[in-house]
């Protein structure tokens, strides 16, 4: 299912916003070249806001407790056993699509 979440002028170049999408939250950023990435919404660690964390081309990290989670596979970097879910998102006129 694919469910048009909001508008990319919503989400500054280089940051991150949630959205809730069908009772999830999910975090969708900007990146720097202007594509963007999806992610569950919350850091399985203590519950931080993934969507307020740093990020660069490649991860973003936890606000809360620094955990860093890759933006393509939700992984976390430090080969721990935590990770997020990632969803397809992709932008049309604007608009952004995420796929669950």
């Amino acid at each position: 299912m694919t469910v048009e979440v909001g508008s990319l002028d919503e989400i500054p170049v280089g940051e991150g916003r949630t959205f809730a999408v069908d009772g999830r939250q999910v975090a969708i950023f900007r990146l720097r070249d202007d594509s963007v990435r999806a992610l569950d919404a919350v850091c399985p660690h203590r519950g931080g806001p993934l969507a307020d964390g740093l990020t660069d081309d490649c991860v973003v990290v936890c606000p809360l407790h620094g955990y860093a989670y890759d933006l393509t596979t939700g992984a976390e970097t430090s080969g721990t056993d935590l990770a997020v879910r990632s969803y397809p998102v992709r932008v049309s006129n604007g608009a952004i699509h995420v796929t669950l």
